[in-house]
Parts: C-alpha cells; sequence; structure tokens
C-alpha cells in the first residue's frame, strides 16, 4: 500500500510539472497583468514610423497598429525609441514587441520570432525623375560611378551591399531626411521598401519611385515578437486577422499614406 501511495505521489507530481512545462508564463499574461505594451520603434521610416526630432510623438501605420493591438490588451503603448543597428538588442531587453516597418529575413528570425506576415513589399529604387531610366534594375544601378546611398544598421544596406559591388556605397544616419541626398545632387539613388518610395515620391517633388510595383526584390513585414511564445504570437496573429478582416488594417494604411 506504500509502495502504491508513493507511485501514486509521483504520478501526480510529474504530471502537474508536465502541465506547468506546457503552460508556461506567456509575454500575452504579462502585458494583460502589468497594462502596458511596450513597443519599439525606430521613427524614422515613413509611412511606418516617424516622429520629428529625438522627442517629438511617434505617428504613423506601425504606430497606429501598436495603439491598435495595445488597446485589443486593455493596454496603454509605450514607445522606445531606438536604432536599426540597435533593434535586435533592444528588442530583448526593453520591449513586448516591435513595430516600424520591420522586413521579416531569416537572419531575424534565428533571434526573435514574427507575426504573420502583414505586407509584402520589396526593394524599390528612387531617384530624380530625370535619372528613372538610368535606375531601374540592379544591373544598371551597380556601376562605377553610381552614388548609392542608404541608412546604416538595417535591410536596406544589406541589400545595398549584397547588390552593388561596383557602385560607390554612402551612408547617411538619419532616415529622416536622407532623400534630400538625391534630391540636392549629393546622391544618385536610394533602394528602400517600395511603400516607401511611393510616399517619399509625394514628400519630395523631384524624386520618382522607380517601379515600385515590380520591386527588386520580394520582402515581407511583420511584427517582431518573443521567440517560443506561441500564445502570445496566436493572439497577436488573430487580432491583426481581425483587423484585416474588419478593415480597419486597410483604414490606417490609407490614412498614413496621404
Amino acid at each position: 500500500m506504500v509502495v502504491l501511495r508513493t507511485l501514486l505521489v509521483s504520478a501526480l507530481l510529474t504530471a502537474s510539472s508536465l502541465a506547468q512545462a506546457a503552460d508556461p508564463q506567456s509575454r500575452l499574461d504579462d502585458v494583460v497583468a502589468r497594462k502596458v505594451l511596450n513597443v519599439c520603434a525606430t521613427g524614422d521610416y515613413r509611412p511606418f514610423s516617424y516622429r520629428e526630432g529625438d522627442s517629438g510623438e511617434f505617428s504613423g501605420i506601425d504606430i497606429d497598429l501598436a495603439r491598435s493591438l495595445a488597446k485589443s490588451l486593455d493596454a496603454e503603448p509605450v514607445f522606445v525609441a531606438t536604432k536599426w543597428s540597435d533593434l535586435l538588442a533592444d528588442f530583448k531587453t526593453k520591449c513586448d514587441v516591435a513595430l516600424s516597418g520591420i522586413s521579416v529575413t531569416l537572419a531575424r528570425q534565428r533571434e526573435v520570432g514574427f507575426s504573420q506576415p502583414y505586407l509584402v513589399n520589396g526593394k524599390a529604387p528612387i531617384a530624380r525623375c530625370e535619372d528613372e531610366g538610368k535606375y531601374d534594375s540592379v544591373a544598371k544601378i551597380n556601376q562605377p560611378g553610381t552614388r548609392v546611398v542608404v541608412n546604416p544598421g538595417g535591410t536596406n544596406e544589406k541589400f545595398a551591399r549584397a547588390s552593388f559591388d561596383k557602385a560607390e556605397i554612402s551612408l547617411f544616419p538619419d532616415n529622416r531626411t536622407i532623400f534630400r541626398e538625391i534630391l540636392e545632387g549629393r546622391a544618385d539613388v536610394m533602394v528602400a521598401e517600395s511603400v516607401e518610395v511611393k510616399l517619399q515620391e509625394k514628400l519630395h517633388p523631384g524624386l520618382c519611385a522607380i517601379n515600385p510595383d515590380e520591386p527588386l526584390q520580394y520582402g515581407e513585414m511583420g511584427i517582431m515578437l518573443p521567440r517560443g511564445d506561441e500564445a502570445f504570437k496566436a493572439y497577436v496573429d488573430q487580432w491583426l486577422h481581425l483587423a484585416k478582416a474588419t478593415g480597419e488594417f486597410a483604414g490606417i494604411v490609407d490614412a498614413n499614406m496621404k
């Protein structure tokens, strides 16, 4: 009888341990409990994430999406400023999610998780309008004497360095004003996400997005999440699905592309 009781207690303890292992504390529970959603954002990437200077209010597609996600969790969004070169480190130590027009890459996915993609996007050039025909392919851009400008630390720089080994690549630290480098003649072309170059064409008369609906590279954007947290990912994916199904997502995009 003692042996049977011992075996029964051992089995119950094992079952309890397995149940706890199968249902660990999720970031979802943490956010709901603290009523705060910490959001990493760069603030330099229209139309996704933007603010004037280092103390302005954040705005953009991804900022509005973050506010909607936080509201669905009965939480307040707190935006944590970061840079592209610091994004992964800041996300892991300071944030619950990152929303800033972030491309889903295999390199990033080795370190963090992502929601389902919310936007299919790709790299497209932007140049002075009189030069559209000169820079409409990788081969045409990748020529000696072509001055490619790029913001450091993100996928724009990675794409440029992988694609333009013959061109002259220069780094410009402020992605908020980088397009003036082309407009004012200090650079010839930049390659960025097709949605971004479409908007910058509107904001900078004299610059033209080049074939943005036929990008040079396929890409997807997603919400950066903690790796391995399936409960949190399932919640974010379902919220995103409903935002698209109800038209909220389309409304946010349209409002930020004007």
